[in-house]
């Protein structure tokens, strides 16, 4: 599978010898991060959630080899939802699963100093963020990306399951995901909690590598 972006559109090409896209097993447990996240939540969100993702997409992309080898053109067009929404969730949840840790974990010295120095501090970093976070109308992502034009940190939500990079060309860092099945059977509606205790189990080595990377 190919993926570009062009004037904020996907553009989905899949190769002869495409090979299936598959569930991703967690760095963890199902219950590793409790109290902030329940094992009954974690375990529908990976199992259930990614795994639907993860099936639609192959399914998808399936039907995309076949009707480019027929130039089926509007078949071809028709599927770029369902390829953009299931390829956005299957790339979101894989960062989103890396970015937490039970473990907890400090931003490496170069991240800190990013950090610093594009929001001032890191109490302004997280608040921003969580302020965007919470702020999504509906269903998206809050993120913390890097601007490689910009050459700056950034704060950043999409809707739905819109992945960062392909549609802003933003390098997505730190993921929270504000769909109501990633929280809801915990904290209900109060989204404002949940993204204020996701911050406890945030992975800020995994953070800090992809920023590092980002960088070269």
């Amino acid at each position: 599978m190919f993926v570009t972006r062009r004037a904020g559109t996907l553009i989905w090409s899949v190769g002869a010898t495409r090979q299936k896209h598959s569930l991703p097993e967690l760095p963890y447990e199902y219950s590793a991060l409790e109290p902030v996240i329940s094992r009954e939540i974690m375990s529908l969100h990976h199992s259930k959630h990614h795994a639907t993702y993860v099936n639609n997409l192959n399914a998808a992309e399936e039907k995309l080899a076949q009707a480019q080898s027929k130039g089926d053109i509007q078949t071809v067009i028709n599927l770029a939802p369902a390829l953009k929404f299931n390829g956005g969730g299957h790339i979101n949840h894989t960062i989103f699963w890396q970015n937490l840790s039970p473990k907890g974990s400090k931003p490496s010295d170069v991240l800190n100093k990013a950090i610093e120095k594009d929001f001032g501090s890191w109490d302004n970093m997280k608040n921003q963020l969580a302020a965007a976070s919470v702020g999504v109308q509906g269903s998206g992502w809050g993120w913390l990306g890097y601007n490689k034009l910009m050459k700056k940190l950034q704060i950043a939500t999409c809707p739905n399951q819109d992945p960062l990079e392909a549609t802003t060309g933003i390098v997505p860092l730190f993921g929270i995901d504000v769909w109501e099945h990633a929280y809801y059977l915990q904290y209900k509606n109060v989204r404002a909690d949940y993204v204020k205790a996701i911050f406890d189990v945030a992975n800020w080595q995994d953070v800090s590598a992809r920023y590092e990377k980002a960088l070269k």
